[in-house]
């Protein structure tokens, strides 16, 4: 396998690597395999002012700045320009990739000469609860700068593809062997034992891009079936959760554990909201519950029933979500097949391998030009 001359890739990106496992840990575990990977998080505000860097495997770096709290703003920018600069020295880094989830991290990044700009665009952040006016701004620049761009699915990147002269969809992938494994698993996990069937559950972040009030008409209308939610809280106010007897709030579980739980449900649910959080989202819980087995309900999510409309259910009301699960769910030897074969593509070796290729593409280019450069003076 080829990989750019440079033997780093720095990441910057707004979710804590021990956060819920899903696209930037899938992708830097396997960039770690061939070159120096360094995961930059965002601070944390306590009482000191230190960047940790952690070896978390032969190749993987986490850094994480500590600042204190009460900081100005242009504090905190240039005690963050000014851990950067000194780890490029400190790890002796002369190229690199620079690899953007978050458009914020520009503000402490402009100084930096990268061999390769990539911004890997997985969810629209603009429209997440919160989000400032500057982080739009910054994302312009971004993509004025980066020299490759990724989505995180087909629908972010046709709203986006006319912003950059090289941007490539990729929608959410899978790790098939290890969500395959909740076909077999009859052991439940020591906390869903003694809940009863029907079994409804959905993992992932529990924030605004769920519609908790689809979940509660869903409880309440059916007191009979259990409904378990897997995942942090975040952004959403206890208060305004829904509390019922049928609802099993089991907090966050590690990514080795899931398929233990999804080989004990009866239906796996994304009841998400349909709100600017959600308009471009790709859900890599998709593929996931499928290669587990289960069937699908979902809310009518674009990018869900663009790639999956033959497999997966779609519900928008607490009465139509009824009516699927007791009259359309089919979970045969025939509907097992069609999924096998929807996924068989699918794998996050495959989109590492795809991405890996255009970044060596940008980085060629980019070498190119200033060769071209060099010429004009000779």
């Amino acid at each position: 396998m080829n990989t750019p001359e440079t033997t780093t890739l720095i990441c910057f990106s707004h979710l804590r690597w021990n956060f819920v496992y899903q696209r930037p840990q899938h992708l830097m575990s396997r960039f770690s395999k061939a070159m120096r990977v360094i995961y930059i998080e965002e601070p944390y505000f306590d009482d000191t002012v230190s960047f940790e860097i952690t070896n978390v495997s032969d190749n993987l770096w986490i850094a994480v700045p500590h600042l204190r709290k009460g900081m100005s703003d242009s504090e905190i920018i240039k005690h963050q320009r000014d851990f950067i600069s000194r780890m490029l020295v400190n790890m002796n880094i002369s190229q690199y990739v620079a690899w953007y989830y978050t458009p914020m991290a520009l503000r402490f990044t402009d100084h930096l000469n990268p061999s390769v700009i990539v911004y890997d665009c997985m969810d629209e952040l603009t429209g997440f609860k919160f989000a400032p006016q500057e982080l739009k701004d910054l994302e312009k620049k971004l993509l004025q700068k980066a020299d490759v761009v990724f989505t995180g699915g087909y629908s972010l990147y046709e709203a986006k593809k006319h912003q950059h002269h090289s941007i490539h969809p990729f929608p959410s992938s899978i790790e098939y062997h290890h969500f395959a494994k909740a076909r077999t698993i009859v052991e439940d996990p020591i906390d869903q034992i003694n809940i009863s069937n029907p079994r409804f559950g959905f993992y992932g972040v529990i924030d605004e891009r769920m519609d908790i009030d689809l979940v509660r008409d869903i409880a309440e209308q059916r007191s009979e079936w259990n409904i378990i939610l897997l995942g942090p809280v975040v952004k959403i106010s206890e208060q305004d959760l829904p509390r019922l007897p049928n609802i099993h709030y089991l907090g966050m579980k590690k990514y080795e554990e899931l398929p233990s739980y999804l080989a004990g449900w009866d239906v796996a649910i994304m009841p998400f909201a349909r709100n600017e959080a959600t308009r471009y989202i790709s859900p890599t819980k998709t593929p996931e519950f499928l290669a587990a087995g289960k069937p699908i309900i979902s809310t009518p999510i674009h990018d869900v029933v663009k790639q999956y409309s033959t497999v997966v259910h779609f519900a928008e009301t607490a009465e139509e979500f009824i009516h699927i699960a007791e009259n359309k769910i089919v979970q045969n030897q025939m509907w097992l097949d069609n999924v096998d074969e929807i996924l068989k593509e699918n794998s996050w070796d495959k989109t590492w391998h795809k991405m890996n290729e255009l970044i060596l593409t940008a980085l060629n280019s980019t070498e190119n030009k200033l060769e071209e450069k060099r010429q004009e003076y000779v």
